[in-house]
């Protein structure tokens, strides 16, 4: 009887050591499937900055020659040399908007799907959360010349300009304060996106250097 019941207490001890093993490595099989998915959503994030670093330094690039340019042209404003004067055409070279789309889908896959929480290092976490934060600042930084560009100027194009007159070598601008004045705001907005680009690119490095650090 008693050799019975030690049969079956070792059968259920073997039992109970085959399960913890299967369990242990499916564990380990788990976290090791974890870490490599962690690794390249990292490796996913870094790409994505690189992306958005580029961009913002090409910006910034940009609105320094649209706000040189700006300084030549104001100054010609309500000069009598029609010569000089027609040195405010060059305005048709800085209207173009200087976007900025941050490529954050990896960032927003990892939200949306639970997976954030692959990221246990805390400051990781957090610096990855205050840098794309810091977009919904910067964005709204660049809202402010899109807004000058749909209010203003759009309908001073359209209301306040003598095409034809421009054509035959005249002065085409009807109202000079008015667009001194649009001209002015822009001048602001470029300086703003200009500055909100550079601490976009300075986040962007600070990410990239914590980063760098975790892969």
């Amino acid at each position: 009887m008693k050799d019975k019941v030690r049969y079956a207490l070792g059968e259920i001890i073997i039992v109970i050591i085959g399960i913890s093993i299967a369990f242990s490595l499916n564990k380990c099989s788990e976290n090791s499937k974890n870490e490599k998915l962690k690794l390249q959503y990292l490796q996913s994030l870094k790409n994505d900055l690189e992306i958005d670093k580029t961009n913002l330094t090409q910006n910034v690039k940009s609105l320094e020659t649209k706000i040189e340019t700006l300084e030549k042209v104001l100054p010609l404003f309500n000069l009598k040399d029609l010569k000089k004067k027609r040195g405010i055409n060059q305005i048709f070279s800085i209207i173009e908007l200087s976007e900025f789309h941050p490529k954050d889908i990896t960032y927003q896959s990892m939200i949306n799907s639970g997976d954030f929480s692959l990221i246990e290092d805390l400051s990781l976490k957090n610096a990855i959360e205050n840098h794309y934060s810091g977009y919904k600042t910067i964005l709204k930084d660049y809202e402010r010349q899109l807004i000058i560009h749909k209010k203003y100027l759009g309908d001073y194009f359209i209301y306040n300009m003598d095409y034809d007159a421009m054509q035959k070598g005249g002065f085409g601008f009807k109202d000079e304060n008015l667009l001194k004045n649009i001209l002015l705001s822009m001048n602001g907005s470029f300086k703003i996106k200009k500055n909100a680009s550079k601490r976009g690119i300075t986040s962007c490095d600070s990410l990239l250097k914590v980063l760098n650090k975790a892969l």
